[in-house]
């Protein structure tokens, strides 16, 4: 579990420094480059996934339960989950459902996280996806106290939402039919 911990709080703590000092993370990114801050942002990040991802899966094997969800439960989270994938879709591909949503990557992550405690009961589930959960309603809350930096995205249009609905349930598809379970080891229509 402590590396599930400490891979969270590098990986949500680099990415919580627009939320805390906007200010230092410009005064960073100016004074050694863009590029450079970006790089360093994205080392760390990917040392927090790694640590995540090797912290859950050796949680997993020693699971604590802390509640036992029912069946009906993990097929609402399936439909839950339908969502995710168009969401972040519409963060690049920016239309009708981006200017509804306004911050559709950070819903998708708030689904994502929502749906994966309604399926599951384990202590190391209810650390990993409530800690995302948190992090990005926090996120969500602090964008509208603080300067939206610009995401490179494809020009907005209107044609822009049928991508990513169709992209998205694409993807959605091919993850939980293979990816999931080559990714994570868990099949997630499996009973």
């Amino acid at each position: 579990m402590s590396w599930l911990i400490a891979g969270l709080i590098i990986f949500l703590g680099v990415h919580s420094i627009s939320i805390v000092s906007p200010s230092w993370r410009d005064q960073m990114a100016a004074s050694m480059g863009e590029w450079p801050w970006k790089g360093i942002y994205s080392v760390a990040s990917l040392v927090g996934v790694v640590m995540i991802s090797r912290g859950y899966g050796q949680a997993r094997l020693d699971a604590v339960f802390l509640y036992f969800p029912p069946q009906w439960l993990q097929h609402a989270a399936m439909l839950m989950l339908l969502l995710v994938f168009p969401l972040v879709f519409a963060a690049y591909f920016p239309g009708r459902i981006k200017s509804a949503v306004k911050h559709p990557m950070l819903l998708a992550i708030q689904i994502w996280a929502l749906g994966h405690l309604l399926a599951n009961g384990r202590l190391a589930d209810v650390v990993l996806f409530g800690s995302f959960l948190v992090w990005a309603g926090a996120d969500r809350i602090s964008m509208n106290y603080r300067e939206q930096r610009t995401i490179p995205s494809a020009p907005p249009s209107k044609s822009n939402d049928l991508i990513a609905v169709v992209g998205g349930l694409a993807v959605y598809g091919i993850f939980v039919i293979w990816l999931h379970q080559w990714l994570i080891g868990v099949k997630p229509y499996a009973s």
